[in-house]
């Protein structure tokens, strides 16, 4: 089952919690992510006619941007959270694109029309497919032949330093929590597993290419604390503590945040992959 994308919050796959937060966040949680959804927004290089899939959309700030692009075409943004599609809606609707449409399903398996979309996107939302072989076979299915897939996703957990700045600061010696058959936000952290999942769903000239930009967790280290101790991977980790040591872990992470505070907002580096390819 595919959710909706995970921002750095989603470190493990809390369902409902995570949902709630992304709509209590959803402004927060694009401004975090800026950086790396211009840099996705110019990989999808969506035409001005193009029908536009994007999968686990989540509040759909993916989904408005190939809507600004696709004027005179189409885009479904596709989730199985209800809370972050009444967001997106609202926020759609708000923004006057009227090209715009959602759909609560879980892509894997919902029936979409065959061989209808020109391109398929999704922002760090593919990641989360119990059988990702085949979810990508049942979109494949919705692309017209040679359709495009853009997806962005992340890196090893470990490459990326918003993770272990986090990590280090308050879980060291903590062990990591488990994740379940798709609830795995590094799903497609390798390259060469993804490009096998990828081939073995019938698309071909899969491509893999590194981006590295900051995600911004706020204007100073008092916000950035705030937004981080709310993410469900800080709290999880504090919640295995006793009183005092999760005081010491609290000074400790505000004490990393603020060693990332350029004085214009704390920027914390962050690596992904930008993975491409068509419908065969």
């Amino acid at each position: 089952m595919n959710g909706s994308p995970a921002g750095v919050d989603a470190w493990t796959r809390p369902a409902q919690s995570a949902a709630e937060r992304e709509v209590r966040h959803a402004d927060r949680m694009a401004d975090e992510l800026r950086l790396l959804g211009a840099r996705f927004r110019a990989a999808t290089q969506v035409g001005r006619h193009d029908r536009v899939l994007d999968i686990g959309c989540g509040t759909g700030d993916s989904t408005r941007d190939a809507g600004r692009a696709a004027v005179a075409g189409s885009v479904l943004g596709i989730d199985v959270s209800a809370p972050v599609l009444e967001r997106a809606r609202r926020l759609t609707e708000q923004a006057g694109l009227r090209n715009v449409s959602y759909l609560q399903a879980d892509a894997q398996l919902h029936r979409f029309p065959p061989e209808h979309f020109d391109v398929c996107i999704s922002r760090f939302g593919a990641m989360f497919f119990a059988d990702p072989v085949a979810a990508f076979t049942n979109i494949g299915r919705a692309l017209r032949p040679g359709a495009r897939l853009v997806l962005m996703a992340w890196q090893s957990r470990d490459r990326n330093e918003w993770y272990t700045t986090v990590r280090d600061a308050i879980g060291a010696g903590v062990p990591e929590p488990s994740a379940a058959v798709g609830e795995d936000p590094y799903a497609l952290a390798d390259p060469a597993t993804t490009t096998a999942i990828l081939a073995a769903a019938g698309f071909a000239d899969v491509g893999v290419t590194e981006v590295r930009e900051p995600v911004y967790y706020g204007p100073d280290t008092a916000a950035a604390y705030e937004f981080v101790t709310s993410m469900s991977y800080t709290q999880k980790l504090l919640a295995t503590m006793d009183a005092q040591t999760a005081e010491r872990a609290h000074r400790r992470l505000r004490a990393a945040l603020a060693e990332h505070d350029t004085g214009s907002g704390v920027y914390i580096g962050a690596r992904t992959w930008i993975i491409t390819g068509r419908r065969a």
